[in-house]
């Protein structure tokens, strides 16, 4: 947090992404959680499903710890409130080209998030690297759903990214044409 604290106003959350063969460990959790000072955010990203547990949104919620929802191609977390912020991260869509997101699949989660938190959702979005290079793109997609669902936004990618493929260099690396 030493090096974090640097970043001043500019800080945002911190994730505790848990690795996917790590299972629960409900102490462990306290402990970390309780390491943080109480003015940062943190959010937490269990990837091995005995996490799902109630103790562990209990824990979360009394410590007012984001649970990371996440999106592989599904939600592969539980859609809980733990937070009056949440944190969503989009790593791998079902769309063409692979890995990326289609508008409906975008759509879904937006929704979701409403459901979720309301009409004036808080929060945090990602978008994975993905190798195809959609995370900009998805990304202006969600903001521009959200918005149209009057929700306000931080920001929206000014360009759009297009994946386009040149069979002729690489048949299965994208190249990426900016338009906007």
């Amino acid at each position: 947090m030493e090096r974090a604290s640097e970043l001043g106003s500019h800080l945002g959350p911190v994730l505790l992404q848990l690795p996917p063969d790590l299972p629960l460990d409900l102490d462990g959790l306290v402990d970390v959680l309780d390491a943080f000072p109480r003015r940062i955010k943190v959010a937490v990203e269990p990837r091995h499903d005995s996490w799902f547990v109630d103790e562990v949104r209990d824990v979360l919620e009394e410590r007012k710890a984001a649970l990371c929802l996440a999106d592989r191609r599904r939600p592969v977390t539980p859609l809980w409130r733990t937070a009056d912020w949440g944190y969503l991260r989009f790593h791998s869509g079902a769309a063409t080209p692979r890995s990326c997101y289609g508008e409906q699949a975008l759509q879904t989660w937006a929704h979701r998030l409403c459901d979720t938190w309301g009409p004036k959702p808080s929060g945090y979005v990602y978008f994975n690297n993905d190798f195809n290079g959609c995370a900009l793109r998805d990304a202006g997609t969600f903001a521009r759903l959200l918005t149209a669902r009057g929700i306000a936004v931080s920001r929206i990618p000014e360009i759009g990214v297009d994946v386009v493929r040149d069979p002729a260099r690489e048949p299965d690396r994208p190249n990426l044409k900016l338009v906007g």
